[in-house]
């Protein structure tokens, strides 16, 4: 991570690793999503909480953009909203 850009990637296999990613407050930020499992409800990556909704390719990076203008804790899950994982900014 540098202080012109913060890119975490998080790979979906069975659960999301890492669950928690911390983000520096008011850097630009990128969560890249690589799904290495077929499970049915990991093929989906959503957050009401930072405002993206995307499907997960098997086996392809997705990447979505982070708001880290405001501090706080932000909530992601698969599409059954069964598994799950957190953005903490401050």
């Amino acid at each position: 991570m540098s202080e012109k850009e913060q890119v975490v990637t998080v790979t979906v296999d069975g659960g999301y690793q890492p669950a928690v990613v911390n983000l520096k407050q008011g850097v630009p930020a990128k969560l890249a999503f690589v799904r290495k499992s077929e499970q049915g409800c990991l093929d989906t990556v959503q957050s009401t909480d930072l405002g993206f909704n995307t499907e997960l390719p098997l086996n392809q990076t997705k990447t979505v953009s982070v708001d880290t203008a405001q501090a706080g804790e932000f909530t992601f899950s698969c599409g059954m909203n069964m598994v799950s994982g957190k953005v903490v900014v401050k």
